[in-house]
């Protein structure tokens, strides 16, 4: 398994001045006692378990651009947008 990176993305009117305008802070220090409800998994071949989380973020449209472009990087995995416990969408859904 690759090595992963976290990343907050945020508005550039979010309030909050870091420095590094239009560059995503990363790190532990970043997403540290945030709320952060959207997340992008991409799941293992069998659908089993989570193989990778590829975003996670506090803004729903956010979320869907990851997702997104996430479905476009890896049309034949399964990909899901999670907000907190609900899947809001899935892609390459199992055949029924």
């Amino acid at each position: 398994m690759v090595g992963a990176a976290a990343y907050r993305l945020t508005s550039s009117d979010d309030g909050r001045d870091s420095g590094r305008k239009g560059l995503p802070s990363s790190g532990p220090s970043a997403a540290s006692g945030e709320d952060l409800p959207y997340k992008v998994e991409l799941w293992d071949e069998a659908r089993t378990a989570v193989e990778q989380v590829l975003a996670v973020t506090a803004s729903a449209s956010i979320g869907f651009a990851a997702y997104h472009a996430a479905t476009r990087e890896f049309p034949h995995r399964y990909v899901t947008l999670r907000h907190k416990g609900s899947i809001l969408s899935r892609w390459n859904t199992p055949a029924h």
